[in-house]
């Protein structure tokens, strides 16, 4: 197997290119100026000159709120890009591996998200997302995508890692109550991500720990792990006032890619401790 990573800047495809290379896999790993997702001309060229049998696009634009002003820049990355990957990987019969989010839902079913719910997404990241998901049904039928949440692992621009940052700066954390998804390290979606390729398994899965939290339960297990002594005061997200809408209850069932894969997933505090050393000790 013959892997190409985009997006090598990201925590997920460090994550890939740290796993990959200790247990030896033939991998290239490139970042957004050596392979331009948005260019289908560069796409091209890099892939007929690497050769890769698949293709784990990790390439994605993640501010949420940003989104909102940027649209255009998280229209391409997070849509058009996967027109020029999908166009790509048909012609060189390639397979294709993307993630996508918990935000294409809108929070109001009050139970786990399974594939076949309808999507409903309420912020424009959460719609160039699922504009992603469409262009490759529409125009492959070898891929693989994995719905994932709350995705922690090596770098800044999660929510565990901005906690230790406010952490050092106050003493009283305000921590939203009334937001609810799971929390997913890049660990454990990268494991299941190449068992998945390596079983033939084809189509949307959801792909995340078992369980549910709030942030503030996170914030508090987090911290609790880490031996950091500071006060989580439970507020509401409408304090926050941020531009982009969130969904209130996220959470999704992972069931169907667990059966798939014959594996027991873990609850999402399990694998928190089980993570935690690697990444923020």
């Amino acid at each position: 197997m013959k892997y190409l990573i985009t997006g090598a800047n990201g925590q997920l495809a460090k994550e890939f290119a740290n796993y990959l290379e200790k247990n030896g896999q033939e991998f290239l790993a490139l970042t957004r100026e050596q392979l331009d997702v948005c260019n289908l001309n560069n796409v091209l060229e890099v892939i007929e000159s690497y050769k890769p049998s698949v293709i784990l696009n990790c390439a994605a634009y993640n501010y949420v709120d940003l989104a909102e002003t940027d649209y255009v820049n998280a229209f391409k990355i997070n849509g058009l890009a996967l027109h020029n990957l999908s166009f790509a990987c048909k012609k060189h019969n390639i397979f294709l591996v993307h993630y996508s989010t918990d935000y294409v839902f809108d929070g109001e079913k009050n139970d786990y998200y399974i594939e076949e719910d309808t999507t409903n997404p309420l912020n424009t990241y959460g719609k160039t997302k699922l504009i992603g998901e469409k262009l490759i049904n529409s125009g492959l039928k070898d891929y693989l995508i994995f719905r994932v949440s709350w995705l922690y692992g090596r770098g800044k621009n999660n929510f565990l890692s901005k906690i230790l940052e406010w952490s050092k700066e106050m003493n009283t954390l305000r921590i939203a109550y009334d937001e609810f998804s799971i929390p997913t390290s890049t660990k454990f979606v990268v494991e299941n991500t190449l068992k998945a390729i390596n079983c033939g398994i084809k189509g949307t899965y959801h792909l995340t720990p078992r369980g549910y939290a709030s942030r503030c339960e996170i914030a508090k297990t987090f911290l609790n792990l880490v031996g950091i002594n500071k006060f989580v005061l439970p507020v509401s997200s409408k304090v926050f006032n941020t531009p982009a809408v969130r969904p209130k209850f996220s959470a999704m069932s992972s069931k169907k890619i667990s059966q798939l894969l014959n594996v027991d997933f873990s609850a999402w505090d399990k694998e928190l401790k089980q993570t935690y050393q690697e990444y923020f000790k």
